[in-house]
């Protein structure tokens, strides 16, 4: 069964006074390319976390976005008197130089002001807080994996309707083959007509017209081709991380096409090849996305 490399996962879990949202996006890439953005309190816990998220996640272009909110009231607001009463004093003073009215109000004028209000935040996490953070981590992951496998289903059908596609174009080349092989021995030997008072052996002529035809036989191509698409299946069946060897497939796949297009020196073959090459083109842009 193939993987997808693209794929979304999202996870939320609660601590005694902390809810833990982690997001995972991927897309393709060729290994493990991951950013994160972790708050400041879990930092030192960003190596076990990148370890987890390698672990399950292999390779891919990888974001991870972990959001805390306090659900409880560990963390204390007070008033910051020192800063109240600077605040105040040059209200005052300001009032006293501008002829200004002092506010009808100090408390909801104070209160606006910058830095009035002080949090004391625990700087290190509990046991628990870890505990829920990485079990955020691992669900989101889990959750971004069932994404992969569902899009690698759809491109297992994908993969499977352009094979078939091309099998059913390279079974219509063998129609065209004698017909290919008696115009180019026809023109061959129009050619040759058309040039006056040559005397050449026929013999030797004919050992020579053997012997460019048989360069132009597409039997091995026809024959490796078609073992291409029946090793791209079996590795499409043999499980996961097969996204490099798909591509060296494809790549050999497009060898033997394009070999089979040089040879073909007939028009309908050519036809064929060049709708051979459009599927292939397809499937050699989504298996970037294959695991």
């Amino acid at each position: 069964m193939l993987l997808s490399m693209t794929g979304f996962g999202k996870a939320v879990v609660e601590a005694p006074s902390k809810k833990f949202t982690v997001e995972i996006k991927s897309l393709n890439s060729k290994q493990l390319d991951l950013s994160t953005r972790i708050p400041s309190n879990y930092r030192d816990k960003e190596l076990e976390i990148r370890g987890l998220i390698a672990a399950q996640l292999e390779r891919g272009k990888v974001d991870l976005s972990i959001m805390v909110e306090t659900s409880g009231y560990n963390d204390v607001a007070t008033l910051n008197m020192e800063a109240l009463a600077a605040y105040k004093s040059q209200i005052e003073l300001m009032s006293q130089k501008l002829s200004l009215p002092l506010p009808g109000d100090w408390y909801a004028t104070l209160l606006r002001l910058p830095d009035v209000m002080k949090t004391e935040t625990a700087t290190e996490a509990s046991e628990e807080e870890v505990k829920a953070l990485m079990t955020a981590v691992s669900d989101a992951a889990a959750e971004l994996m069932q994404f992969r496998r569902k899009e690698g289903r759809k491109l297992e059908e994908f993969f499977d309707v352009r094979l078939h596609r091309i099998r059913e174009l390279l079974d219509e080349v063998p129609r065209y083959e004698t017909e290919r092989i008696v115009k180019i021995r026809a023109r061959i030997e129009e050619q040759l007509g058309k040039i006056n008072k040559v005397d050449y052996d026929r013999s030797r002529l004919e050992q020579e017209m053997i012997y460019y035809i048989e360069k132009l036989d597409i039997n091995e191509e026809k024959q490796r081709l078609a073992q291409h698409i029946d090793y791209f299946f079996e590795t499409m069946e043999s499980g996961r991380g097969q996204g490099k060897k798909l591509g060296f497939i494809a790549q050999e796949m497009g060898r033997e096409i394009n070999t089979l297009g040089s040879k073909s020196n007939h028009a309908e073959m050519q036809i064929i090849v060049v709708k051979m090459k459009d599927e292939l083109e397809q499937i050699k842009e989504q298996v970037l996305n294959v695991m």
